[in-house]
């Protein structure tokens, strides 16, 4: 099979997985809702209908898996191509908790309460996050080389961890505001935060998605991609840019989630290879499937009580992130 064929089939299944899911999404929890409740409720709501409510409550959950799974996937397939790591995402390299941390400190001096306050600290420290990262990573001769960013990512998302919780211990209110979003929660916004998120999400979308001959050439190595009239370090910061809005306005919205952005652009790279045109697309589809998957494992596993999905992404990346790092397995970015 062609690769263009195993691309569209896949592109197929993901579509009809994201539908799917949405509907399990809606349907499931502590208080199970059939197809017809279900179809009643959204053509028909009745206030007085408990199962009606229960079901309008559940849409902006399923609203924010969706967007938020999409950001996070089309952020680590570009960071991926960005650094030439199989094992770069915005939850390692440190950005989530660049971001997370920013938004603790708005809390704790500024009262920040609101999606719209989170956001702008969120963009803040996802980039000054990236800045850190990637300066200290360039140390030395041989420069930002992918094991050097990974380095550098895990050793500043565990300090930026660290002075978080420190400040969180110190202010009780910052502390009760936050617990929920720390561990990334779908539940928590409405479908107008969404909205007002939209625009940074469709604007992080728009540059990495036109970033796909960038990354197609750096997995070359960069003087080939300046052979082949590239502009590396342009790119790179069109993209970096891209990667900061997705992280920023997905780590503002649903709290910090981990390994999603891992995960979905390595197993898409097995199934149709490493061309950026077709795994960033694919990308947007297969994020939410990730996320929506785990959002609703995690209200059936405990009943009547539910995981949030935070803990779900991290239970099913931790052992893949393990398995990458053990096998050594080389991906051709």
């Amino acid at each position: 099979m062609s690769q263009t064929l195993r691309g569209t089939a896949v592109a197929l299944l993901l579509a009809a997985a994201v539908v799917v899911l949405a509907v399990l999404s809606v349907t499931v929890g502590a208080r199970a809702t059939g197809p017809a409740v279900v179809f009643e409720a959204l053509t028909a709501f009745d206030p007085s209908n408990t199962d009606h409510v229960i079901i309008h409550s559940r849409i902006p959950r399923t609203v924010t898996g969706l967007v938020v799974g999409a950001a996070l996937a089309l952020a680590g397939a570009a960071m991926q191509g960005m650094t030439r790591n199989p094992l770069a995402d915005p939850g390692i390299l440190g950005l989530n908790a660049g971001a997370a941390l920013a938004v603790v400190l708005g809390i704790h001096f500024f009262s920040v309460a609101t999606v719209s306050g989170y956001i702008w600290f969120a963009f803040v420290g996802a980039a000054a996050a990236a800045v850190v990262i990637y300066a200290v990573a360039s140390l030395g001769r041989e420069g930002a080389t992918p094991i050097k960013l990974a380095l550098a990512g895990a050793a500043l998302a565990a300090g930026l961890s660290s002075i978080m919780h420190a400040v969180l211990l110190l202010d009780q209110t910052a502390l009760d505001g936050f617990r929920f979003w720390q561990v990334g929660t779908l539940g928590a916004r409405s479908v107008a935060d969404v909205v007002t998120l939209l625009p940074f999400f469709a604007a992080g979308a728009l540059l990495i998605l036109g970033s796909t001959r960038l990354f197609n050439a750096l997995a070359l190595g960069d003087d080939a991609a300046t052979g082949l009239g590239v502009r590396v370090g342009r790119g790179r910061l069109i993209a970096g840019l891209g990667v900061v809005l997705l992280a920023g306005a997905a780590t503002a919205l649903a709290g910090p989630i981990a390994f999603l952005g891992l995960v979905v652009p390595h197993a898409l790279r097995l199934m149709v290879g490493s061309d950026y045109r077709v795994l960033l697309p694919l990308s947007v589809l297969a994020g939410p499937v990730l996320l929506l998957g785990a959002d609703v494992l995690g209200r059936i596993v405990l009943p009547p009580s539910e995981v949030q999905v935070g803990v779900m992404t991290a239970v099913i990346g931790a052992p893949v992130f393990m398995w990458l790092i053990r096998t050594r397995k080389q991906v051709n970015l």
